[in-house]
């Protein structure tokens, strides 16, 4: 007899307490495998795909595609075992054979229909899963079957104990029957669109909708005799306010702060309110850079290796700053209200992708050349394009470096990425008449910004890190003296 098994949204590490579906790479009634990606989630910090620790039959999905689910919520769930009467040949693959319950001698039944316990960080399946009450096998068959595959809402086939009033509802999921009663809908009324007269969220939310228009239509007319009783001079109603005191204008498209979005405008909020920042900034000629680069991508021979770009170059410079000058590579520990100075330099650089700004770190930047340093951001850049990044890949950093200058810019003023205590802004390069060996010339020029945490330092160390990264990019050999 098959056995539903719940399968619900794994801890994802690193402080994360929700995730929005994304897309669903199961549909209801698929045959999944143990350890299979069911669904691909969105957190705050990256894209993933959740595996599932049993095998069996999809009876269930919870939440469609946009639906924003706190962890430890029901993800979908699975028919897990053979129906009663079936051949000798399962009609769902069963996670009893799964790796973790090989090779340990007789285990309890609840062991055996456990999962891989592979799933994420945080999260196990090693403990007896949760007893469900189980389904008749026709049932199943004809839930299975008939369940919808497209976009409709997805039907949970989770047997739970109806209320009986005048007759069983034909009613399955407690969601739908939570549904119906958080909106006052009698479910004794409604007539069911799914399998054998089953009332399926798409009803409850149908009745939700005519009673909301009714109720709409209602207020309209009971206002009408008084707006015609209303003298001419009587001024209009003011504009409702939004509970944040912002006017709810007509059309206004109000957009959810929430994944990549939610976890920048948290970040750079709350770094607005503990750091006190301040920011300097000069004015470099590039030139010598640019000709060092092109010198290096020319090479030929046993010298040529892969191409160095410009901002691998700033990367190595930040890094040699920082060793002249720890004070910026640092943190603050308010409750202690100490200075933490870090040992390593983890360097985050901006990126800017599809679903919003992304800061990837290069761990242990410190002990790396420009070429190491140009091959990892070259690798982190395509897993931020993809979606691909891990939570572990977003975190951890020290310093960031932000090149905005892709975007057409010459100088910012950029908010630090907390809990960092700094961050170089690189502005764009472009030929500027400058003053070169006492004669004006066209020259490559750079605007570089630094903002940092007032609490780490004082301006002179700002001024001075500034400095010297402003004079390793016009005289590059600088650089000489650090390696």
């Amino acid at each position: 007899m098959a056995q539903v098994l719940e399968f619900k949204l794994p801890d994802l590490g690193e402080g994360l307490t929700e995730a929005e579906i994304v897309r669903w790479l199961v549909e209801v009634g698929d045959v999944v495998a143990i350890d299979q990606p069911v669904v691909e989630v969105e957190t705050a910090k990256a894209m993933v795909e959740v595996p599932c620790p049993y095998g069996g039959v999809v009876t269930a999905r919870f939440g469609e595609e946009g639906t924003e689910l706190p962890v430890g919520a029901p993800l979908l769930t699975v028919a897990v075992g053979a129906p009663e009467g079936a051949s000798g040949s399962a009609a769902f693959p069963s996670s009893s054979a799964s790796p973790s319950s090989s090779g340990k001698g007789s285990g309890s039944g609840a062991e055996s229909s456990g999962g891989s316990g592979n799933v994420l960080v945080g999260y196990g399946t090693g403990a007896p899963a949760a007893r469900r009450r189980r389904i008749r096998p026709d049932r199943l068959d004809r839930a299975v079957a008939e369940a919808p595959v497209s976009g409709a809402p997805v039907v949970e086939v989770l047997v739970a104990e109806a209320p009986v009033s005048d007759g069983p509802v034909p009613v399955v999921s407690p969601l739908v029957r939570r549904l119906a009663r958080q909106h006052d809908i009698d479910l004794r009324r409604l007539a069911g669109s799914g399998p054998d007269g089953l009332i399926l969220r798409a009803d409850v939310d149908r009745a939700i909708r005519t009673a909301e228009e009714t109720a709409a239509a209602t207020a309209r007319a009971a206002q009408a005799p008084a707006r015609s009783r209303a003298k001419p001079s009587t001024p209009s109603a003011p504009v409702a306010a939004a509970p944040n005191g912002v006017a709810a204008a007509a059309g206004a498209e109000r957009i959810p702060l929430r994944g990549v979005r939610g976890a920048v405008a948290d970040k750079l909020s709350r770094s607005r309110t503990e750091i006190p920042d301040a920011t300097c900034w000069v004015d470099a000629d590039a030139t010598e850079l640019m000709a060092v680069r092109a010198a290096m991508n020319a090479a030929t021979g046993p010298s040529a290796g892969p191409k160095v770009s410009v901002l691998a170059l700033l990367a190595r410079i930040c890094t040699a700053a920082l060793a002249r000058f720890p004070e910026l590579n640092a943190t603050v520990d308010t409750e202690a209200r100490e200075i933490v100075r870090l040992p390593g330099v983890h360097l985050g650089f901006a990126a800017q992708t599809e679903r919003g700004l992304v800061v990837p770190v290069v761990r242990d930047a410190h002990t790396r050349n420009a070429e190491s340093i140009g091959a990892e951001i070259a690798r982190l850049t395509e897993l931020a394009r993809t979606g691909k990044l891990s939570p572990a890949q977003l975190t951890g950093g020290t310093f960031t470096l932000n090149n905005y200058g892709v975007f057409g810019v010459d100088g910012s003023t950029p908010i630090i990425n907390h809990p960092e205590a700094a961050m170089l802004g690189v502005g764009r390069i472009m030929p500027k008449p400058w003053v070169h060996q006492g004669e004006l010339a066209v020259r490559q020029v750079v605007q570089l910004s630094l903002t940092f945490d007032h609490r780490v330092c004082d301006g002179g160390t700002a001024g001075g890190f500034l400095r010297y990264v402003a004079d390793c990019v016009e005289q590059p050999a600088v650089l000489l003296r650090t390696l």
